[in-house]
């Protein structure tokens, strides 16, 4: 049994045996039942993991011309596809698809807006920010991410999850 004196046990002991994906989004689910948070989940969060990609996206391609456009966004989504990887194939794919997208956004925005892709995504990310938190102070429980930030991966995926039960789609 791990000692329940410092965070660190009980986050490793947490991590080691949540290895599956359902468990994760069970964890997840736990803050995230009022109707009102989850509605307000479904638009920020997608807008969160979108502006992540454009303020990466947004530093200079020189410090790794190697990588193309956008060097920094495509290294920290390999990380984070990695992530779902060690958790669940299927919802790795969703999330590549969903991160390609992203991707494909940002670069739109960023060759036609008048306002630099930057300040758009920290626009949105303070808004979207803004408004997880007033979900969470509806729903009368901390973002799932103060236990433990791996949950700032799982939000996404949690909504892919909703849309891969619909379509059917196992995980």
């Amino acid at each position: 049994m791990p000692c329940t004196t410092c965070g660190w046990c009980v986050s490793v002991t947490f991590i080691v045996s949540m290895s599956k994906i359902q468990h994760w989004f069970d964890a997840y689910g736990e803050s995230h039942r009022n109707p009102v948070n989850k509605a307000v989940h479904w638009i920020c969060v997608p807008t969160i993991f979108f502006c992540v990609i454009g303020l990466l996206g947004s530093i200079p391609p020189h410090v790794a011309p190697v990588l193309g456009r956008m060097p920094w966004a495509k290294l920290v989504v390999a990380a984070g596809l990695l992530f779902y990887l060690r958790r669940s194939f299927t919802m790795f794919i969703g999330m590549a698809a969903w991160s390609i997208v992203c991707i494909a956004i940002a670069l739109w925005i960023d060759a036609r807006s008048a306002w630099p892709l930057w300040a758009i995504c920290l626009v949105l990310f303070t808004v979207a920010w803004v408004g997880q938190f007033i979900g969470h102070r509806i729903e009368g429980k901390k973002p799932s991410f103060l236990k433990d930030l791996q949950f700032l991966l799982i939000g996404p995926a949690w909504l892919m999850g909703f849309i891969y039960r619909r379509l059917g789609i196992p995980y």
